[in-house]
């Protein structure tokens, strides 16, 4: 399918990704079509959407006008095979549950024309596995977006054995054309890339904490005000290739057999979940949460990643 030929776009999940995408390819000039199960989930999406595009304004990042063309490109239905039924592209981001998605791809697949293509927002299951579910096995991929996927420019493209070059060559220039920054992963392994670095840094970050060597708190500005910066502007390989790899195997050697490498969750994070201390849903995780505070954090991500892609175009 050519890129050209592409109107409209079906997102199946109106959580918080789910929303976030839609609202993207809403403001890319795309007719959207959010699904979720009830009402009250689609009445939520569509305030999360607004108080979003105000975000987005305020930031300076659309302007109210384009803010307030966004209504008009995007509806809203409980009724799965209404919201897909003339779709060219559909994103599926339900519940990461596999069973769950491969019943969301079988339904997809009977209900869509043969012509579209079907992504899914997993961060972590195959690609072959969902395609195993439909008779497109040549049209089925990873489209793996990063919170909040409307101004976070990344997106990992996950081929399966049978997806075709053409559906992850439109797929690609899809999100070029919207500004997004994607990547080809080669081959299928747990988590693909983001999350299997993101997880990597957590396991440390736990066990220093469940060791009593630092405080969440104090491993947060470690990270903050250190690596994090630099990596924001530079990747871990151009980083270290400044540092020189003679010094990064020296420093690999005497580090790496000490660092955290139990494929076992830590204790300290099930126990918070045993709890209930989950973050900012429930007020209290590693900290303590108000309305007010997790909006703030919020939007001071949000600025921050504004003035990230500034600086970076």
């Amino acid at each position: 399918m050519d890129v050209q030929h592409i109107r409209r776009i079906a997102v199946v999940g109106a959580g918080t990704m789910g929303h976030g995408i839609a609202l993207e390819f809403a403001l890319a000039g795309y007719q959207v079509h959010l699904h979720s199960r009830t009402e009250a989930s689609l009445d939520r999406a569509l305030r999360n959407i607004r108080d979003n595009l105000d975000l987005l304004a305020s930031l300076g990042v659309v302007t109210r006008q384009e803010a307030g063309s966004v209504p008009a490109r995007l509806q809203t239905s409980a009724d799965l095979e209404a919201a897909v039924a003339d779709a060219d592209v559909v994103i599926e981001s339900v519940y990461e549950d596999l069973a769950l998605k491969q019943q969301v791809f079988r339904q997809l697949d009977e209900m869509c024309p043969v012509r579209t293509i079907l992504a899914s927002n997993t961060s972590t299951l195959m690609p072959s596995k969902l395609a195993s579910a439909t008779r497109r096995p040549g049209k089925v991929l990873v489209a793996h977006y990063v919170n909040p996927p409307f101004l976070m420019p990344f997106v990992e493209i996950v081929p399966g054995a049978g997806t075709s070059d053409e559906t992850v060559a439109t797929m690609s220039e899809l999100l070029k054309s919207m500004g997004k920054r994607p990547i080809v992963v080669r081959k299928e392994v747990p988590g693909f890339v983001a999350s299997r670095l993101q997880e990597a840094l957590l396991r440390e970050a736990l066990w220093l904490v469940e060791n009593g060597v630092a405080s969440p708190q104090d491993v947060d500005v470690a990270i903050k005000t250190s690596i994090g910066r630099r990596w924001a502007v530079a990747g871990v390989f151009e980083v270290l290739e400044i540092a020189g790899w003679d010094l990064l195997e020296a420093i690999a050697s005497d580090l790496f057999p000490h660092l955290a490498s139990s494929p076992a969750v830590p204790a300290v994070l099930s126990d918070k979940v045993r709890r209930g201390e989950l973050g900012v849903k429930t007020g209290k995780g590693f900290y303590e949460w108000t309305p007010q505070s997790a909006e703030a954090l919020k939007r001071r991500i949000a600025a921050a990643l504004v003035e990230i892609e500034r600086w970076s175009t």
